[in-house]
């Protein structure tokens, strides 16, 4: 999730983003020479991140992935575009090395979506995510609704599938993964708030 975007004198490269960001106690995307702090995200937001991880922890430790949320980069393109995606899943050796900090080989990429999040991580993001060679699968969570959408990567080509799932009784299903979810385990502990409702009265302009 993006607030503003950091005030800056310059263009940042990507080795000057990186020394930034082992430093800075905020955490921030970095796009085309210019950087852009994270924002937080609300209670149901990171419980939503919390289980899909572990559903996918669960589902696919036994294959040697490992899945990271929120502060793993993903380098979606070289020296280009850099940001954290809600939940990172990974199966690669050189991805998985302890002093690693950057996925170059992600398997699965998942956002929560929210209202201010939603739009860029459909079009902008999606845009860009659908070009990593490696990315099989990615994964978008509505927080104020049971809905889950799943881009799922044709097989040797470079065409997706669109999947969507609105019921509690639905099952995700990741082939290439040997994996399933269930969307009431993604949901569970969640009391949906609807994106018109989340803002108490008096603070309504």
């Amino acid at each position: 999730m993006l607030a503003d975007q950091t005030k800056q004198s310059h263009r940042y490269t990507i080795d000057e983003y990186l020394a930034f960001e082992e430093k800075s106690e905020v955490r921030h995307e970095f796009y085309n020479g210019e950087i852009y702090a994270m924002a937080g995200g609300t209670v149901n937001h990171n419980l939503l991140i919390d289980n899909v991880k572990d559903l996918l922890k669960a589902s696919t430790k036994s294959r040697g992935c490992r899945v990271f949320s929120e502060n793993m980069k993903v380098d979606v393109m070289s020296g280009i575009y850099m940001p954290y995606p809600d939940v990172v899943l990974t199966c690669h050796p050189f991805d998985l090395r302890g002093d690693n900090l950057i996925i170059r080989q992600p398997r699965i990429l998942v956002e929560v979506l929210s209202k201010s999040t939603a739009k860029k991580d459909r079009g902008f993001k999606w845009q860009k995510y659908r070009k990593i060679p490696s990315l099989w699968y990615y994964m978008l969570i509505d927080q104020y609704a049971v809905t889950v959408e799943l881009y799922s990567r044709i097989e040797e080509t470079a065409e997706w599938i669109n999947t969507i799932y609105e019921s509690l009784e639905d099952t995700i299903v990741l082939p290439r993964l040997n994996a399933e979810l269930s969307v009431s385990a993604i949901y569970d502990g969640i009391e949906l708030i609807p994106s018109d409702d989340d803002i108490p009265t008096e603070e309504r302009s």
